[in-house]
């Protein structure tokens, strides 16, 4: 007998509401996958000011808030793909990721993109097993 997955929408107000037709988080079967996050004030909707660095960290504290909420959590982050407005900001990016992934950081890809939503520096998605 096949068994269907169900998806459920994954929503939190600690984490920017989407600004498109899309879910901040999805869950299906074992898995939580994100869309991508900026670094936005979840009760503003304004990027953070500081640069790549703060924009990176309040990236990865909306993915955070995204995954907790959907039943998961960065330790239980398998993949994630950063998108960067400019390459030469990696170095930057990276050293604030690697403060939120101390232990078995996850496989990830870093991509230099043309442009980003609301002018961004940076935004990163992610793909975790459920608790």
């Amino acid at each position: 007998m096949t068994e269907s997955i169900v998806k459920k929408v994954i929503t939190t107000e600690l984490a920017p509401k989407a600004i498109g037709p899309y879910s901040a988080g999805i869950e299906a079967g074992e898995f939580v996958f994100t869309s991508g996050q900026l670094g936005l004030d979840p009760a503003s909707g304004d990027l953070v000011a500081g640069g790549v660095e703060a924009e990176t960290q309040q990236a990865l504290t909306n993915l955070k808030n995204v995954l907790e909420a959907g039943g998961s959590g960065l330790e239980r982050v398998v993949k994630t793909t950063v998108f960067l407005r400019d390459i030469a900001d990696f170095a930057k990016m990276n050293a604030v990721y690697a403060t939120f992934f101390t232990s078995q950081p996850p496989a990830r890809s870093a991509f230099q993109v043309g442009a980003l939503p609301k002018g961004a520096a940076v935004e990163i998605e992610a793909v975790a097993l459920k608790k």
